[in-house]
């Protein structure tokens, strides 16, 4: 049989020896299903997992309590809608310690986290649509309700909140990592095969944005485009594109002196055709390496910005948002809620970092 001498093949073949990258690679998938699917897996599934619950806020992973859920008068949206973005109008849930059946009401006693006994409420049947007589209530309408990850200090599901909020981590990521290369790779290549007085411009304009401070330019753009979810995609990616800029200028400026380049121009091909077909696909194997480096600080960037409290604003969960909210209670005897969603964070960085080693590696025509 034949051996491949494909090159594609062959970096294929380099990368899945590599352990850590094909190990990072499969955790990265996981990351991307669950966030395709994070509303169907979280246990609460109301738009960005809002819930709250401020009679159990702050409990420990694997708190257990009895919950009555009063289901939502109105009607049922598209579930389509709901699968992807979660449900509107979500049902609402109280926290008991006890219920009774009285006649056609049931009576419950509120939750409360000292101990104490909570307020006594009834409901009529009327609030149960499903239920034909009072004694069916419980049964159909009270569950235990296991918080896996315990609770935020607003009484939200941390898990369902961890997993909608992976959604902004990799949108930024990817958002981001697009502009940056649509940019970088634009200006770079028009550098580094015009050269002269074009590259000089060009290369002022890098140097300019290069030389201000990443966060301090990301804090600007925002502030100039307002806060908002969208508005940091945009500007984190107005942010990362110098690096791609230079590293195509640079291999442009080498690959155009090729004899394929020569002949290419020979032929009378013109100058977009000649970049575009020719040289850009033998000078994007650092491009690929930088993306992934770049995917991690896009992450880290938005993570900042939410805990600074201009990136991804609430409701909205975001992982530093997270950090923000209950860093504090590092020093208050419950560190596991800023702890979760900094190891989030450094995993999934951690993740591309090695990811980015593995396709250098493998893309390393030396080896």
């Amino acid at each position: 049989m034949s051996r491949s001498t494909s090159l594609t093949k062959i970096a294929l073949q380099k990368f899945k020896r590599n352990f850590w990258g094909v190990l990072s690679f499969s955790f990265l998938l996981i990351c991307v299903i669950i966030a395709v699917f994070a509303y169907a897996l979280a246990p609460d599934n109301s738009q960005n997992a809002n819930q709250m619950h401020l009679a159990i806020h702050s409990k420990s992973p694997g708190f257990k309590v009895q919950m009555l859920t009063i289901p939502s008068p109105v009607s049922e949206g598209n579930r389509f809608s709901e699968f992807f973005f979660g449900k509107e109008n979500a049902d609402t849930e109280i926290p008991i310690a006890g219920y009774e059946v009285v006649g056609e009401t049931l009576q419950i006693i509120e939750y409360t986290p000292d101990g104490t006994e909570g307020l006594q409420k009834e409901y009529p049947l009327s609030l149960f649509p499903q239920a034909s007589n009072a004694e069916a209530i419980p049964k159909q309408y009270i569950s235990e309700k296991k918080f896996i990850l315990g609770t935020d200090k607003y009484g939200r599901d941390l898990l369902s909140r961890m997993l909608i909020g992976i959604r902004i981590s990799l949108a930024i990521g990817f958002v981001a990592v697009f502009i940056s290369l649509v940019i970088g790779i634009t200006m770079g290549a028009i550098a580094g095969y015009y050269g002269g007085k074009v590259d000089a411009v060009i290369m002022w304009i890098i140097n300019v944005t290069w030389s201000i401070p990443t966060l301090l330019l990301v804090i600007a753009i925002t502030l100039a485009l307002g806060k908002g979810f969208w508005q940091v995609f945009i500007a984190v990616g107005l942010t990362m594109w110098v690096e791609v800029a230079r590293v195509v200028r640079g291999q442009v400026m080498s690959v155009k002196e090729m004899q394929y380049v020569t002949a290419a121009r020979a032929l009378g091909y013109s100058n977009l055709r000649i970049i575009t077909k020719h040289i850009l696909p033998n000078a994007m194997a650092p491009v690929i390496i930088i993306s992934a480096a770049n995917f991690a600080g896009a992450i880290l960037i938005e993570s900042g910005l939410s805990f600074l409290g201009i990136g991804a604003q609430p409701p909205m969960p975001s992982w530093g948002g997270i950090i923000k909210d209950h860093y504090a209670y590092i020093i208050l005897g419950k560190p596991y809620l800023a702890i979760i969603p900094g190891l989030a964070i450094m995993s999934l960085v951690t993740a591309f970092m090695l990811m980015g080693n593995a396709l250098r590696d493998a893309l390393d025509v030396r080896n």
